[in-house]
């Protein structure tokens, strides 16, 4: 199963979660599609076997085949392009790669040059694949890593997606593969707003999904108010435990150092499992009762 992870914030515990929950399954398949701040290697410690590089195609003028017939520019519905004094100018934060412009011009003076974007990783870490991508600093868009590392992962058996934080076209790719959503979510008034978030997303998607509240006391919780009043499967509820931060803040993975947190992500897994199977179930019901109907 293709399992993402998501909040609506950073700090809610996304990354906590997508490393134990990879960690309990052996042979499974770890990926880090946080980008700009990837930092599940930290944990696995893998050891990195493969580096391959990641390019986007940005347009190139020859200012002498120009003739400044500005097809390209009224093309381009991003204003990556413009013509401006007696040449065309190329903004290349806000260029989609489309190149549309190098296949419309008529003097044919725009060809395809490559911009690095950054960095796929591939290691292992025990049984764990681990594959991280890393984006170049200053570039706009994580995008075209988050499509190679997501390429080929319908081989995989159980992979662990562990999206970027928010919901902005990255967080958009990173779901799009996947077959289940976890909304991981903080016990504050702030998380319930950041959860909202989230939740709207893979409504959208139509995405099966559930809930794990993280960090949860004995306080009150807006969080699972906010699951209780839409109805929301709470598929775990973690507790602030002394232990899990310790051994988080010093970079351990705490399912393989605890048989007690062992057993608390297996029993996530499996309910996320059940979870889907039941949604699963009650699709072919629907489908049935309409072809009855009809």
């Amino acid at each position: 199963m293709k399992i993402a992870v998501l909040s609506g914030k950073g700090g809610t515990g996304k990354t906590f979660v997508s490393v134990n929950l990879a960690s309990v399954v052996d042979d499974s398949t770890y990926i880090d599609c946080d980008v700009e701040e990837p930092n599940g290697h930290l944990f696995f410690q893998p050891v990195w076997l493969k580096t391959e590089h990641v390019y986007r195609k940005l347009p190139s003028v020859d200012k002498d085949k120009c003739r400044g017939c500005r097809v390209c520019t009224e093309f381009c519905k991003f204003n990556a392009l413009a013509y401006i004094a007696d040449q065309v100018l190329v903004f290349d934060e806000v260029c989609h790669s489309c190149g549309g412009c190098v296949t419309l011009c008529p003097a044919q003076a725009i060809s395809e040059k490559n911009k690095l974007v950054g960095e796929i990783r591939r290691g292992m870490s025990l049984s764990q694949k681990v594959i991280s991508g890393r984006m170049e600093v200053g570039e706009a868009s994580g995008i075209p890593l988050i499509h190679g590392l997501l390429d080929g992962i319908d081989k995989e058996a159980h992979v662990i997606i562990d999206c970027p934080p928010g919901s902005a076209c990255s967080v958009m790719e990173s779901i799009k593969e996947a077959e289940y959503c976890i909304l991981v979510a903080e016990p504050t008034i702030f998380g319930s707003h950041n959860l909202a978030m989230v939740h709207e997303l893979v409504e959208l998607y139509e995405k099966p999904y559930g809930v794990v509240l993280n960090k949860c006391t004995d306080e009150e919780n807006p969080s699972k108010k906010y699951c209780e009043d839409h109805g929301i499967k709470i598929l775990s509820e973690i507790p602030y435990d002394d232990e899990l931060a310790a051994l988080q803040s010093n970079g351990r993975i705490p399912v393989r150092e605890n048989e007690r947190f062992r057993h608390m992500f297996l029993d996530l897994l499996n309910r996320v499992y059940v979870e889907k199977a039941n949604r699963k179930f009650k699709n072919k019901e629907d489908h049935h009762e309409a072809n009855l109907g009809s």
